[in-house]
């Protein structure tokens, strides 16, 4: 059986091009509750150092749509937004969030 972590990294990897989910909905389809959505990122990154290639970390989002952006990956997130198609407002927020909204099955 995979574990927790496991599962995780396998969803983001499945999240389609040009579509975003958020950090809770990750953490339920890997089968986490409402807390394990605070353990994406550090889950991610570790895989990503063990070396998992291609994590879209721009493809997941806060629940109301906004992006989590620092200014050491903005040019390179922005330009991932650009090139799916993905629109961010000024405010860092998906423009057409609940259109492009992922969920996983």
């Amino acid at each position: 059986m995979k574990t927790f972590s496991e599962r995780v990294v396998e969803r983001a990897l499945s999240i389609p091009r040009g579509r975003v989910t958020t950090y809770g909905r990750l953490a339920r389809a890997a089968g986490g509750g409402a807390l394990a959505a605070q353990s994406i990122t550090n889950i991610l990154s570790k895989a990503e150092d063990a070396g998992v290639k291609n994590i879209p970390f721009h493809r997941i989002v806060y629940a109301d749509g906004r992006i989590w952006v620092s200014q050491r990956y903005r040019a390179e997130r922005m330009r991932l937004y650009k090139k799916e198609g993905i629109e961010i407002d000024k405010n860092d927020k998906i423009k057409n969030f609940h259109d492009i909204l992922f969920e996983f099955k």
